[in-house]
């Protein structure tokens, strides 16, 4: 299936591992043009050392920006387009709330969950939609927790910052459709990545248990039995960026193997 991705502009934030490396190395596969954003330079060049053993490197733009800070979000776009011209896909995969179970909260939690998750998206998302908008075409795909849909007590923060997200997808799909801009999410369950290391620690001590059993009770009540891989939502994000897609928007899709069979 030929998706038409090919020569488009994604700029990739949280690019450099993770589902963002995955979804960079998915767009290239198709014959895409990527820019990845992420704060921690050592990692980007990780990452564009391993795309490159793959991919021609004049097809791959790097730039570190901490996207908490609307200023370094705006700069690292001007950077992206000026090496590969009008973003055409936006995909944000950046920034991850830390998991904090509910008796340990504090205000400042609650604060930098809204940094660390939604602002680092908003950020880039308000630049690039408008430029978009200005052009007559575009599309967005948020990679947004499955915490937004679904309350966890160890992460209740980050979903709630998650949840916020969801909200705007839809809105800004609703605001920007005229304009040809088309705004999806996608609510990823468990996935085979760094971070989870994190969230089963967190779980693990909620319960009193080892993490090995946080993990083995996890998968256990997944019905496809197994967490997702990243190339996986990778997949659906391409799918939802390309114009196969064209008429699919606004949509908040989960992927969670069917743990939480809701209806939306």
């Amino acid at each position: 299936m030929d998706l038409q991705l090919q020569n488009q502009h994604v700029l990739i934030t949280g690019g450099s591992k993770g589902i963002g490396l995955a979804c960079a190395q998915a767009f290239l596969q198709e014959g895409a043009k990527v820019s990845l954003v992420s704060r921690d330079t050592a990692n980007l060049d990780k990452a564009r050392q391993s795309l490159q053993t793959q991919f021609p490197a004049e097809r791959i733009h790097t730039v570190a920006a901490d996207l908490r800070d609307p200023q370094a979000a705006l700069a690292a776009l001007d950077s992206a387009e000026a090496a590969f011209g009008p973003v055409d896909v936006l995909v944000n995969s950046a920034g991850a709330a830390k998991r904090t179970p509910a008796p340990e909260l504090t205000p400042e939690a609650w604060q930098d969950a809204m940094q660390a998750k939604y602002f680092t998206y908003i950020h880039m998302i308000n630049p690039s939609i408008q430029r978009m908008a200005a052009r007559g075409q575009g599309a967005v795909v948020n990679v947004v927790g499955n915490g937004g849909k679904v309350a966890s007590p160890i992460h209740l923060p980050g979903g709630a910052a998650n949840a916020a997200l969801m909200l705007a997808s839809a809105g800004l799909a609703a605001a920007y459709g005229p304009q040809g801009i088309r705004v999806n999410a996608i609510n990823p369950g468990l996935t085979r990545t760094d971070r989870l290391q994190e969230g089963l620690v967190a779980d693990a001590r909620n319960q009193g248990i080892s993490t090995e059993q946080a993990m083995a009770q996890a998968v256990s009540r997944i019905p496809l039995g197994r967490m997702a891989e990243p190339e996986e939502i990778a997949n659906a994000v391409v799918f939802l960026a390309s114009a196969k897609a064209s008429y699919i928007t606004g949509i908040c899709m989960s992927m969670d193997g069917a743990l939480n069979p809701i209806v939306v």
